[in-house]
């Protein structure tokens, strides 16, 4: 369910701004929203866990802020970032 050093490894190196950046808003909603399609997946066959749903949707929350901040502070960047992401909104 959780994603492996190596994936996260990769999302921050192609999301981080600059090097050594892992507290970008852009690289948390990467981690964050690799860990929602792991959790998705997880549910196809665990349709009654509902302890796991629960952290789902405090994920999909704290992505939502975390895209409405970086929406607020520059809509090009937000853009560029749902579009690389594949999320509709």
């Amino acid at each position: 369910m959780s994603i492996t050093i190596e994936r996260k490894a990769e999302l921050i190196k192609e999301y981080a701004i600059k090097d050594g950046d892992t507290g970008s808003p852009e690289v948390q909603v990467a981690i964050l929203s690799e860990r929602i399609a792991n959790l998705t997946g997880h549910f196809k066959s665990h349709n009654k866990d509902n302890h796991s749903r629960r952290g789902l949707l405090k994920m999909v929350s704290l992505r939502r802020k975390l895209l409405d901040y970086v929406r607020k502070d520059d809509e090009e960047r937000y853009k560029s970032l749902i579009g690389r992401l594949g999320l509709r909104r």
